[in-house]
């Protein structure tokens, strides 16, 4: 099939070089002009290069709504459009074009996790698996039918960048099994049950900042899901900015204020947490490693040299 490519960054550029690699024909490739925004700076690959290299025309928009553009996929004369990791809306007249329509690939397991960042959502919220959908688009975000997905494991050490490195790989496969299936004709896909469906935001500094009334093990897996390259989870000691590199759940129940810096627990510091700690019947978070605003990075027994006071989410 002759094939017109939407994507950007690692994403958009994995699903660039499977299209390459297939029996199918990439005709022309559209994609986001570099960006400054701390998420799109990770995994950055460029899909321009790689097409570049590959003889393929590229064009570079925001969004896809100007009529240069249109008439551009027009004389491509596309089969289908595939897309993945667009960070805008793709309007009708652009995914209506094509023979077949257009396929979006998507990094979660559709219906749940539409829109941003879904990785680091479904860590923090403590699902038992990741994965990519390939879907058919329609009028609503992340909506259409299910042509294939595959799903992966998370482990319970699984940091969001392991998962990333897991989700990624399945990109080639699930992409090109479904571009299999359309290409022979096939079109009995399977409805999203739109009544499990979520949607969501991009991930901004205020989703990083630790909340120490969450109970201890959402803290932990959202030091997880920040991990390195993404920005680190932070709270504030002594009015100054402190990330969180790695923690644990205390093994020790703790009870008292919510962020207060309590108990020494083999190489952590237990912070008390959860709205209900005044009961005494909640773990804290161990903290093990810690950075601070100078850059530093420290255990947490070094960092923390006496025990008291308190952790805050605000200086």
């Amino acid at each position: 099939m002759r094939v017109v490519m939407f994507g950007y960054q690692t994403w958009g550029h994995r699903t660039l070089q499977a299209l390459l690699d297939s029996e199918h024909d990439v005709v022309l490739v559209v994609t986001h002009p570099k960006s400054d925004h701390a998420y799109e700076k990770i995994w950055s690959d460029s899909v321009a290069d790689l097409a570049e290299q590959h003889d393929v025309p590229v064009l570079i928009r925001n969004r896809p709504d100007d009529d240069e553009l249109f008439e551009a996929l027009k004389a491509a004369d596309p089969d289908i459009i595939v897309a993945n990791n667009w960070r805008t809306w793709i309007p009708p007249r652009i995914f209506g074009l094509p023979r077949h329509g257009t396929l979006n690939v998507h990094d979660s397991l559709l219906p749940k996790y539409a829109g941003f960042s879904p990785i680091i959502w479904a860590l923090i919220n403590g699902e038992s698996e990741v994965g990519v959908t390939a879907h058919m688009m329609n009028d609503e975000l992340d909506a259409g039918d299910i042509v294939r997905q595959e799903a992966v494991p998370i482990g319970p050490k699984d940091t969001a960048t392991d998962l990333f490195h897991k989700t990624v790989d399945l990109i080639a496969p699930v992409t090109v099994a479904a571009l299999d299936r359309i290409a022979a004709g096939d079109t009995d896909f399977t409805p999203q049950d739109r009544s499990q469906a979520s949607f969501f935001h991009k991930r901004s500094e205020d989703d990083i900042r630790i909340d120490w009334t969450w109970p201890a093990e959402d803290l932990e897996r959202l030091v997880r899901a920040q991990s390195e390259p993404y920005p680190s989870a932070f709270t504030f000691h002594k009015g100054k900015r402190l990330e969180v590199l790695a923690a644990d759940v205390s093994k020790g129940r703790y009870g008292g204020t919510p962020g207060r810096i309590f108990y020494r627990e083999g190489d952590g510091v237990v912070i008390v947490a959860g709205a209900d700690a005044r009961t005494g019947r909640n773990h804290g978070l161990a903290i093990t490693r810690v950075r601070t605003e100078d850059g530093r990075e420290l255990t947490a027994n070094e960092y923390f040299t006496s025990m008291g006071g308190y952790l805050t989410s605000r200086p």
